[in-house]
């Protein structure tokens, strides 16, 4: 763990993991298990494109993992009033 991105991206992983397990244990998971790959190999390639030096590639792709997140697997929005 030496850069940000290895930071940044393992948090966003483990979020996701939690996400997985927490609504995986619900009687009718409201997920499939493959809408969970893509953001997880988008966390791979935001590491590897942020150690690699190409920052902003990263922080735009990383922008999109956490859209697919909130979007796709509906995870609701912090702090929104309804």
């Amino acid at each position: 763990m030496e850069t940000i991105w290895d930071w940044v991206t393992v948090i966003a992983f483990s979020g996701l993991a939690t996400l997985l397990l927490q609504r995986s244990s619900e009687e009718t998971p409201r997920d499939k298990l493959w809408q969970y790959g893509p953001p997880a190999v988008g966390c791979a390639v935001v590491n590897y494109l942020g150690n690699e030096g190409y920052d902003l590639f990263a922080a735009l792709l990383f922008v999109g993992v956490i859209i697919y997140i909130f979007t796709v697997l509906k995870v609701p929005i912090p702090f929104q009033q309804r």
